[in-house]
């Protein structure tokens, strides 16, 4: 039997994606370019669609899904599918309970899955973005329930996506990909791998600095989201425009990156993501003080979107109750029909509980539910 290391050189590796969502499907097309790709998900009516060349992601168009399926590529939710596969990757969500713990169970099943279809030499990279550590004293011990160890018996890396659903400008083989193994044998093998696909492969020492690559990412970006968004609110006050001052203090060439101010944070990773690392520094008696002001003012966002429409309304000589509110978008950012963690639902619900009447419009989501029903973009 070849080593992995000449599956992969050759081409001849069958890797199996577990998660098809908005990560896991533009993988599997890229990856699909250099291997065979098996792509696993729980839900079978995703399954089918994918295998009837019906893509519900955006970033992979019909024509890219068709280009590959059936020749390199198909999807399943057969677990025994895996059984052929020499790499595997795992793209499932984390979620977060309502007491702060990092909710692992998509994890958790997908390793005991994967556990099940190891062989010697086998290698498994997680790109689920979680706290350091998750990798090892979370992921390894259910693989290696199977009698396998890792490092002797086969291979695992930490490599976070880096992915951004929209954007148009840059391809996913073009942004550089990190990684770190659990053993120095991991990182060789999983960069290896890595290195067929995506032009630049960032090195790290081991599978927990990559873990807190992704989370310094994301905590950036959601601590400059609240200064930017807290400095707004300041700024109105002053009859200051903030995107006047953004854009003016953007034209600086060094030591400045321009945020601009919102109802708040969408979406599924930049919401959740640094109160994962909050919680994991909080277990080695570290507060993390920045995080936790961060995700209190852009909570508050959406209620300051509230007053700024109650404030517009009264100067109209209106009240919002029986008011008509057009609210402009439903996905959580523009170009894209992903609704999760949609900002949009904080106002809607907000205005509905004031009595006013929400009409919406959104050229890319169609609807989203709110815990007053569910609210159609009016197309």
């Amino acid at each position: 039997m070849q080593n992995l290391e000449d599956l992969i050189d050759s081409g001849k590796a069958v890797v199996g994606i577990v998660g098809l969502g908005y990560v896991g499907l533009p993988l599997s097309m890229l990856m699909a370019r250099k291997f065979k790709v098996v792509g696993y998900d729980v839900d079978e009516s995703l399954v089918v669609d994918i295998n009837k060349g019906k893509s519900r992601v955006e970033d992979v168009p019909q024509s890219v899904l068709g280009a590959f399926l059936g020749r390199s590529f198909f999807a399943t939710s057969r677990e025994e599918d895996l059984e052929a596969c020499d790499v595997f990757i795992v793209c499932v969500p984390a979620f977060l309970l309502a007491d702060g713990i990092p909710d692992l169970d998509a994890v958790h099943k997908a390793s005991s899955m994967v556990g099940r279809h190891l062989r010697q030499g086998s290698l498994i990279i997680l790109q689920t973005t979680t706290f350091p550590g998750t990798t090892d004293a979370v992921m390894v011990p259910i693989l290696e329930e199977g009698g396998l160890k890792a490092g002797p018996d086969f291979y695992v890396a930490y490599s976070p996506e880096r992915s951004d659903p929209g954007r148009r400008n840059i391809e996913l083989s073009e942004i550089p990909r990190v990684v770190g193994g659990f053993d120095a044998k991991s990182t060789i093998i999983a960069t290896r791998f890595l290195q067929r696909s995506f032009e630049k492969v960032v090195v790290v020492r081991d599978c927990r600095t990559a873990e807190a690559v992704k989370m310094l990412e994301n905590i950036f970006r959601a601590v400059n989201i609240a200064l930017v968004n807290e400095l707004s609110v300041a700024f109105e006050r002053m009859d200051i425009d903030a995107w006047e001052v953004i854009d003016a203090a953007a034209t600086k060439p060094f030591g400045f990156m321009a945020f601009h101010p919102g109802p708040g944070i969408g979406g599924h990773c930049i919401p959740l993501d640094p109160f994962y690392f909050s919680y994991a520094a909080k277990r080695v008696g570290v507060m993390t003080r920045f995080i936790d002001l961060s995700g209190a003012v852009n909570s508050f966002m959406p209620y300051h979107v509230l007053e700024l429409l109650v404030r517009a309304l009264s100067r109209a000589g209106k009240q919002l109750r029986a008011a008509r509110v057009a609210v402009l978008g439903l996905s959580y950012k523009p170009h894209i029909s992903d609704t999760r963690g949609s900002l949009s639902v904080r106002v809607i619900e907000e205005v509905a509980r004031r009595g006013g009447v929400v009409k919406a419009y959104d050229p890319f989501a169609a609807q989203v539910q709110t815990e007053f029903g569910v609210v159609h973009s009016a197309c």
